[in-house]
């Protein structure tokens, strides 16, 4: 997910750094990845206060849920998280990214629905964009791209939705 975004940064002409932490954590725990995307050059690829958190599982949600900025947007995964973030100072966008994959008979694509609720909420990148980069990343395989690109979209329905509904409260 972090690679595809950072890709898909470079591509639009961003400025992009991108840290992941795939080490042994992967299995189970709080594996982590870090992407900055800006208009100006990018001095330090660590963060320590993350505007926006996209938590796909509890350890992650317990780990780093307190580092997210004020004002912030922590994204959950309530397919695999089953308690309220206890934050009440960042926008909240629910996405039950395991769920909409299975739904989509490819269980393995949580994380680009979670990447493309992401992409609806912050509007960082166009969704065409991103969904070029699905395409180059699973090119060799036709049905994996199409099942990808549908989970992306429905992603951004959700987040798209979110954006929408936080506006309008504000």
């Amino acid at each position: 997910m972090g690679k595809i975004l950072a890709h898909a940064g470079m591509q639009a002409g961003k400025q992009v750094s991108w840290l992941p932490s795939y080490g042994p954590e992967m299995r189970g725990g709080t594996a982590n990845c870090t992407v900055v995307i800006s208009d100006e050059p990018v001095g330090s690829p660590v963060v320590a206060r993350p505007c926006v958190m996209l938590a796909m599982n509890l350890p992650s949600l317990d780990k780093f849920e307190a580092q997210v900025k004020r004002g912030g947007i922590l994204i959950i995964n309530t397919s695999l998280i089953n308690r309220q973030p206890t934050r009440d100072d960042v926008l909240v966008v629910e996405v039950p990214a395991n769920d909409i994959a299975i739904a989509l008979a490819s269980p393995r694509s949580a994380n680009i629905v979670a990447l493309g609720t992401y992409l609806g909420v912050t509007g960082v990148l166009q969704l065409a964009a991103v969904a070029q980069i699905v395409r180059e990343t699973f090119t060799s395989k036709h049905k994996a791209v199409e099942l990808n690109l549908a989970a992306l979209e429905q992603g951004y329905a959700v987040g798209s939705k979110a954006k929408q509904h936080a506006e309008t409260e504000a």
